[in-house]
């Protein structure tokens, strides 16, 4: 499949798939110090008529790669002394203005391709700002895939939860994550459930990654989510 750099509502972004051939919008975010680069590879694997885009988070990690929003790396050392995380309790400075560069990327998209549904993804850090945005936002999409994630701000996506009403929605999670615990990723996949969406749970015997199982699953829920 064809891929090009583009720019949409200040965002560089890479863009995989035909616009003319496509029945869907596909967005998918990287997680904390990482690329868009990192995940497109699999975006031509998976062969499918969507068109898929990965936006480049606009701030700078310290290593030179991205983020949507900066970590206190002295403070992330001691968490994980105890152990991995469950970041509910969380709630980035950085958290808004992600969520509204986001938006406008979103909302670009819409009237770009109005008819075409939007499917919204993310890889850890990624998934989190895809959540948040649905949640205190209120962006619409047609459903919602978190891949090794964490619930961030857990009392704002208490207050609006309502949002998650009959949405389709994967949760992918490491058994064995050294970062995000692996009890986060449950958590996580049990609030998406209480809140009544339509919850496709991809547990799996690794660590912070997406391994080929995930991108199996990630298929399907693109092509019937």
């Amino acid at each position: 499949m064809q891929s090009v750099t583009c720019r949409i509502a200040g965002l560089d972004s890479l863009r995989v798939g035909a616009p003319e051939r496509a029945t869907a919008h596909v967005v998918l975010l990287h997680g904390y110090d990482m690329r868009p680069e990192d995940l497109e590879p699999f975006s031509h694997s998976l062969k499918i008529p969507v068109l898929f885009h990965f936006p480049r988070a606009p701030l700078s990690s310290p290593s030179g790669n991205h983020c949507w929003w900066p970590i206190d790396q002295e403070r992330r050392s001691q968490q994980l002394q105890a152990g991995p995380r469950d970041l509910f309790q969380e709630s980035p400075a950085g958290r808004p203005a992600a969520r509204d560069r986001l938006c406008d990327f979103l909302d670009a998209l819409h009237a770009e391709s109005p008819k075409l549904p939007l499917l919204l993804g993310g890889f850890s850090q990624g998934g989190m700002l895809a959540c948040d945005t649905v949640l205190c936002a209120r962006q619409p999409v047609s459903g919602l895939a978190m891949l090794s994630s964490s619930r961030i701000a857990f009392e704002d996506w208490q207050a609006n939860r309502e949002a998650l009403e009959g949405l389709p929605v994967l949760v992918s999670h490491g058994t064995r994550d050294p970062d995000l615990a692996f009890s986060a990723g449950e958590a996580l996949r049990d609030f998406f459930r209480s809140s009544g969406a339509r919850v496709t749970w991809q547990p799996f015997e690794g660590g912070h990654e997406i391994p080929l199982i995930v991108w199996r699953a990630l298929r399907r829920f693109f092509v019937e989510p």
